[in-house]
């Protein structure tokens, strides 16, 4: 469990990429204190967008759902204020936060958090040689039910909850750290995994 808080991040869109036209369709911001949810953000969004079938297909969100759904320039400010200036995260965080980015300029606005963490990195570096990262399979092994529809924002983001609650157990159990912050986990989200141990024990010993 970290030592502060941190928000945890997910959105659905309707592709891969901001810069090919793509945006969000649904949100869920989860704030984290002591391992625990306390307080939740999540709204689906209307960008007066279509959705593509095959995107509706993986997340079960229909273009009905979000033409009934709160105007993206209501959501985005509230969602920024709820983030505020703790610390983010999400799985890929690098896919969520520039969406994050691009609908905040698009609307004149700048997110304020500190710090942007990866379970994604954090797991690669932390549980290597894993056939794979992706939130289904590791929440399959490591026995993390979903409370909901894989691929809808919030039980994405719960299950990430989770996962970040694992890897902050493993660094305060097998690698003796004492405090489990958003700095320390984006320090090792910048190590190779071969160099985390090293890395883990110059922190350890204050070098």
């Amino acid at each position: 469990m970290l030592d502060t808080p941190l928000i945890v991040l997910d959105f659905e869109t309707t592709g891969l990429s901001p810069a090919m036209g793509a945006r969000i369709t649904e949100v869920a911001a989860l704030r984290v204190v002591n391992g625990e949810v306390i307080e939740r953000f999540v709204s689906l969004v209307n960008c007066g967008t279509r959705i593509p079938r095959e995107i509706t297909a993986i997340t079960g969100i229909t273009q009905a759902m979000v033409n009934s759904a709160p105007r993206v320039t209501e959501v985005l400010p509230a969602l920024i204020q709820f983030i505020g200036k703790d610390a983010l995260a999400a799985h890929n965080a690098s896919f969520d936060n520039k969406f994050l980015l691009a609908e905040s300029t698009g609307l004149g606005l700048k997110p304020q958090h500190q710090h942007l963490v990866c379970s994604l990195l954090l797991a690669r570096r932390l549980m290597p040689q894993r056939p794979s990262y992706k939130l289904g399979e590791l929440a399959r092994e490591l026995k993390i039910r979903f409370s909901g529809n894989a691929h809808r924002a919030e039980a994405d983001a719960e299950v990430t909850v989770h996962l970040i609650n694992h890897l902050s157990q493993t660094l305060r159990k097998q690698h003796q750290c004492s405090k489990v912050d958003p700095s320390l986990l984006c320090a090792i989200n910048r190590q190779t995994a071969a160099k985390v141990p090293a890395f883990l024990t110059s922190q350890r010993s204050g070098i």
